[in-house]
């Protein structure tokens, strides 16, 4: 009975071990033979417990391995192999990995300390980590950008907003619709980041704010006042409207929540969404700054180039770009009173401006009736197209499509930055004149605001089709929104930092002590470093009479003399050193000149 027990005991199959999966790599042999001696092994175990023995026979293991490693060291005749035939990851194109390059690698010289090397290595480890990935995970981005395509001998420019509302699904083709306003009209646009909400000025008061994709209204106001621009802040719970004196912030419900007395006169607004900056251009001549975060006036810079009614914003490097009457565009920062650049782009006054979402190309329009596009890299322009009515307005897509609104009639022009174009990609005409024009991001839907009210068109391959859920999530949840305002305030990008080139915040300044040190003496005007004067302390008794302070005077000048003397002598000694090496160098060489015979 104790036997049958003790049996019953070892079959048990708690504590046993499950077998790996097998892989195709892997060498069948050594499965086999290892299974093979395992099945004996089990069977002298029960034989042995059967017979009453209280210990259990154990396989011996030094067998079992040795015949492991032969196994192992053994040669199949497999496709595959007895290894991976693809070891580690996958390789990645170098075409993926430029596209997601984000600058140069910084460069490690022998002059840093070490923590600092270190600091810089795990950097650039981590940008290089984050590269690959993106490169990797490229490849499961679900949705590709699609253009127009006409049949053969056909303009796509002819193609009308009905045939393509009717051509696409049910959805899309909601997208394109008209608002009737003539009211309050003519009517300027602003989409939020996200694309979920739109909000409308009109010029005589009216300020609405829809959610455009299902057609509901979020809050309709009249300010009963003259509007002159209209714009979202970090979400889609704030905007503010420039009217006619003073600058006003409303709530999503339309309840006013602040109205600045500083910023008076505003005609144009950009909202910098890493910076939590509102700039404003105002009829004065006046370029402010207002902190949302903290509701308060960061600079005020005064232009002294007139009216400021076109301004745009460059979304690389926050730098704005103001376009003015006599022709100049100008590009300024916060963190100085005089512009950065100045471009003479126009004989006549700048109309509208526009920059691309990488900071590298800018169009123009001017009252010569010429849209140029200029490259900001070097400051030179690279096309240049006169246009029969002038462009009243420019608005340029995630993707680089460029609306330009001639009168009542838009026109889209693709591929325009990089080769010369000679006829529109797409042509609507609208029931008034044209005061806005702005894209929607991530969907190809253009918004044109004009006298009579509000149109939406669609625009194939205008918006990027995949976005970064990280920085803005169009189908974010409630939570989500707020998680990302309270970590956007957190990494808030301070207005000091907005330059031309952001790349030279990573960089390090190799100047030296003495460059630094002169540029400091320029600009104080004095050295703060220098020795002062010696002042002789007075002496009772007799002893500070004006022989004994001269005597101390010339003394202490004496000894500053000698430091002085001591460098010279040394430079020169160090120089005749040189000179004799020199010279012994050429007598090793054999080389005379005709002077040596005079030597003696």
């Amino acid at each position: 009975m104790a036997a049958t027990m003790e049996a019953a005991s070892t079959k048990s199959h708690v504590g046993k071990k499950g077998k790996p999966p097998k892989r195709y790599w892997d060498n069948p042999t050594e499965d086999s033979e290892n299974s093979h001696v395992n099945k004996k092994n089990r069977q002298d175990g029960e034989s042995d417990s059967n017979q009453g023995n209280i210990t259990a026979v154990s396989p011996n293991k030094e067998l079992v391995t040795e015949k492991q490693n032969k196994n192992r060291q053994s040669k199949t005749n497999h496709i595959s192999g007895s290894k991976d035939p693809f070891p580690g990851e996958a390789p990645i194109p170098q075409e993926r990995l430029k596209k997601f390059q984000r600058g140069e690698k910084s460069q490690v010289t022998s002059g840093l300390r070490s923590k600092l090397k270190e600091a810089i290595k795990r950097s650039e480890a981590e940008s290089e980590l984050a590269q690959k990935q993106a490169a990797r995970f490229d490849l499961l981005l679900p949705e590709d950008a699609g253009f127009l395509e006409g049949d053969e001998d056909e303009d796509t420019c002819t193609i009308s907003q009905d045939d393509i509302a009717d051509a696409v699904d049910i959805t899309s083709g909601a997208k394109y619709f008209n608002l009737h306003l003539s009211q309050f009209g003519p009517y300027r646009l602003d989409y939020s980041k996200a694309g979920r909400h739109l909000i409308l000025g009109g010029k005589r008061g009216h300020v609405t704010c829809i959610e455009w994709q299902s057609k509901q209204l979020v809050s309709e106001i009249n300010v009963m006042e003259t509007v002159n621009d209209v714009k979202w802040l970090h979400n889609e719970d704030m905007f503010a409207v420039a009217q006619k004196k003073w600058l006003h912030i409303y709530d999503s419900k339309g309840v006013e929540l602040h109205c600045i007395r500083k910023f008076n006169d505003v005609l144009s607004m950009e909202f910098l969404p890493y910076h939590f900056l509102l700039a404003t251009a105002s009829a004065t001549g006046f370029l402010q700054y207002l902190d949302v975060s903290v509701g308060k006036e960061v600079v005020c810079i005064n232009a002294k180039l007139g009216r400021l009614g076109v301004m745009t914003q460059n979304p690389q490097n926050a730098i704005i770009h103001m376009g003015h009457p006599n022709g100049i565009v100008s590009l300024w920062s916060p963190n100085q009173k005089e512009p950065l650049v100045k471009m003479l782009c126009h004989q006549g006054g700048v109309r509208s401006v526009a920059v691309d979402k990488t900071g590298t190309y800018m169009v123009t329009s001017g009252l010569d009736k010429k849209l140029k596009v200029y490259d900001i890299r070097a400051f030179k322009p690279l096309q240049s197209y006169f246009l029969p009515a002038g462009a009243a307005c420019l608005s340029l897509s995630q993707r680089g499509l460029l609306a330009a609104a001639t009168g009542d009639i838009v026109q889209v022009y693709r591929d325009v930055l990089g080769t010369p174009v000679t006829k529109p990609y797409m042509a609507h005409r609208v029931r008034g004149g044209i005061t806005g024009l702005s894209y929607c991001p991530h969907e190809d839907v253009l918004g044109v605001g004009h006298s009579d009210g509000f149109t939406s068109m669609i625009v194939p391959g205008a918006g990027e089709p995949n976005f970064d859920a990280m920085d803005v999530n169009p189908v974010g949840s409630l939570k989500q929104r707020r998680e990302w305002e309270v970590k956007a305030l957190l990494e808030k990008i301070q207005p000091e930092l907005i330059c031309l080139d952001p790349s030279q915040l990573g960089r390090v300044d190799h100047a030296s002590w003495e460059q630094r040190h002169e540029e400091r003496v320029k600009i104080l005007g004095y050295d703060p470093l220098a020795q002062e004067k010696f002042k002789p302390r007075m002496r009772k008794k007799g002893r500070s009479s004006s022989g004994a302070v001269e005597k101390r005077k010339k003394k202490v000048a004496h000894e500053d003399q000698r430091e002085v003397i001591r460098k010279t002598v040394e430079e020169n000694l160090g120089k005749q050193k040189e000179l004799k090496k020199e010279k012994a160098t050429l007598a090793a060489q054999g080389q005379r000149s005709a002077l040596d015979r005079f030597k003696k």
